[in-house]
């Protein structure tokens, strides 16, 4: 493909952040350009239901299918960017990490994203979304084997156990998680009864992935 080919269909994701900065603008634009839920809130699925299509002026007239080889590839690597709410630079970093491990390097990838700390409190349930999960952890709500840790990227390994801090049990906003939201934890995951500890039980398989990425072409765009 050729650079001004490159150019434009990068300019169809219009809205993206800087390589250094996270998204703060509407989400539902994004979820819309992607035509995924992207951070999985209900005025996504609001928006999506009522506008069906990419924003913007000619948004109705616009095929989804009708794209590149190379924006295809853009698209899904933006899905899981935005979807695990990294910037540029530290998917990159995941990517070639996977990379260098043995097996699949997709599934890698997805897995070590699937393993960060604010992912895993988002799956437990104790985080609504996965940016609530991080402000969890980023404002040291979270014991991960009896310590305080407060970053969101930490990678976890089998057999860590974390433990919401004592104040951190008594959140109004914490208990409306795990009694309304009622998120039952992947079968790699095990939480307690009372529902404020967990472990890793295992790295998750990539069937026990739900995110909606077509990582080999991740893989292919990261490889040109």
């Amino acid at each position: 493909m050729s650079p001004l080919c490159r150019i434009t269909a990068a300019a169809q994701l219009s809205g993206e952040e800087s390589e250094m900065s996270r998204y703060t603008g509407p989400k539902s634009r994004i979820s819309r350009r992607l035509g995924v839920n992207v951070w999985g809130t209900k005025g996504e699925t609001e928006a999506l239901e009522r506008h069906p299509y990419p924003p913007g002026e000619h948004g109705r007239t616009r095929r989804r299918g009708n794209v590149s080889e190379y924006l295809l590839q853009l698209q899904e690597k933006q899905k899981a960017r935005y979807t695990y709410g990294l910037n540029e630079r530290q998917f990159r970093n995941v990517f070639k990490q996977a990379a260098r491990q043995k097996g699949v390097t997709g599934e890698n990838m997805l897995r070590f994203l699937e393993l960060r700390l604010d992912n895993v409190i988002y799956r437990l349930g104790w985080g609504a979304t996965r940016p609530q999960s991080r402000q969890l952890v980023s404002h040291g709500h979270i014991n991960v084997n009896g310590r305080r840790v407060n970053i969101p990227s930490y990678r976890l390994r089998k057999g860590d156990v974390l433990a919401l801090r004592e104040k951190t049990r008594q959140m109004v906003i914490v208990g409306w998680n795990l009694d309304v939201l009622d998120r039952t934890p992947p079968a790699w995951l095990q939480r307690t009864d009372d529902g404020f500890e967990a472990s890793v039980q295992e790295a998750p398989l990539r069937e026990q992935i739900d995110v909606p990425v077509r990582e080999q072409l991740i893989v292919e765009l990261y490889s040109k």
